[in-house]
């Protein structure tokens, strides 16, 4: 069924201003009519109310997460050439934009703020940027042929709904089309570390509003790439020593071939 999807925003101060910078982080949140699992009737659905709160960009400074992501996202990418078609999903004020650009790369980029949108246009005219959500229906609504790679970062832990987000970048690249995503990074030591250290409630603060609702691991993110129908997974770790990164790249490659009627 068709439903409504919202994004919240994130990483923004309780008194309103922005954090010039950051990186935007944002949830996105479904409003959609749904069968009821133990219900008997498929036609009862459920509708839950939504709304969008836009993060209000300052400026086009860096991400402050790009000092140690940047590395570990271009060993995932330099061996792509001049011409390379990106679509930049949650590009928030274009900073990785501008990086694709420069390496002669033809950039689309979408967002649903609408301060970072503008900012983004000013800043990187030669690229297209378009207020839009990332779900199935992402590629349609732009109007592209589909994308040589895709790249998210440190959107999908503010995602309700990562199956429809994770399936839309699929469909959204071409036959071997790759995507890059971004998360930071739960793991054993880690995990175990925060609670030695008694840091759950900084951790996983259910304060902040718009903030981090999916923690992910390597298992838990290989298992949604799968599901996707990538192949090739493969992960590095960014920030900090190994298994206590401060995030973690996934890749994964769309098939080169396309089953037919299940054949």
């Amino acid at each position: 069924m068709d439903a409504q999807r919202i994004w919240v925003g994130r990483d923004s101060r309780q008194d309103g201003t922005c954090l010039s910078g950051s990186r935007a982080q944002r949830s996105m949140i479904n409003s959609l009519k749904c069968n009821h699992r133990f219900r008997s009737s498929a036609e009862e659905a459920c509708t839950t109310s939504a709304y969008y709160q836009d993060y209000q960009y300052c400026d086009a400074a860096p991400f402050c997460t790009s000092a140690y992501l940047l590395p570990a996202l271009s060993a995932l990418w330099n061996d792509l050439p001049s011409g390379t078609r990106v679509l930049d999903v949650g590009c928030g004020n274009g900073f990785l934009a501008g990086h694709f650009l420069s390496k002669g790369w033809k950039v689309v980029g979408i967002d649903l703020s609408a301060t970072g949108i503008e900012i983004a246009r000013s800043s990187y005219p030669a690229a297209r940027f378009e207020v839009l959500a990332a779900d199935e229906q992402m590629l349609t609504s732009l109007g592209e042929q589909p994308f040589d790679i895709l790249v998210s970062s440190e959107v999908i832990e503010h995602l309700y709904a990562p199956r429809q987000f994770v399936q839309g970048c699929f469909n959204a690249l071409k036959l071997g089309g790759r995507f890059i995503c971004t998360t930071p990074y739960h793991g054993y030591m880690k995990n175990v570390l925060i609670a030695l250290f008694n840091r759950f409630d900084y951790h996983f603060n259910p304060l902040w509003d718009g903030g981090h609702i999916k923690f992910w691991s390597r298992r838990s993110l290989s298992c949604l790439m799968s599901e996707a129908g990538f192949t090739n997974v493969r992960f590095r770790g960014a920030g900090r020593v190994p298994f206590l990164w401060k995030s973690i790249v996934v890749a994964g490659e769309t098939p080169l071939y396309c089953l037919l009627d299940g054949s």
